[in-house]
């Protein structure tokens, strides 16, 4: 409880070590009990997530902007838009468990 009442947030994920609730604070993750500290790279990780995530939106456009007359051609093109798209969706739940 001190933790808590120092500022420290309750994470809803559970130390690989020991199993018990991780705690937030100062934006560092880490057990009270064994003293793990989870390996920080959220910055980083949401800029590769939005360089990703531009490079697919661009992509989407360029196919969006390109559809063949051909029937076969375009449902490939369709199969991969949907995919890019499924992808997008994924980033986007992503970045709210965070």
């Amino acid at each position: 409880m001190p933790l808590m009442l120092s500022g420290a947030k309750m994470l809803d994920r559970h130390c690989p070590r020991c199993g018990s609730p991780l705690f937030e604070k100062d934006g560092r993750v880490f057990c009270p009990v064994c003293e793990y500290r989870e390996k920080k790279r959220k910055a980083e990780m949401k800029g590769e997530v939005k360089g990703v995530e531009e490079r697919l939106r661009e992509k989407l456009a360029q196919l969006a902007n390109s559809l063949p007359e051909d029937i076969d051609e375009l449902e490939k093109h369709l199969r991969v838009m949907e995919k890019i798209i499924d992808l997008l969706e994924r980033y986007k739940r992503l970045e709210g468990s965070e």
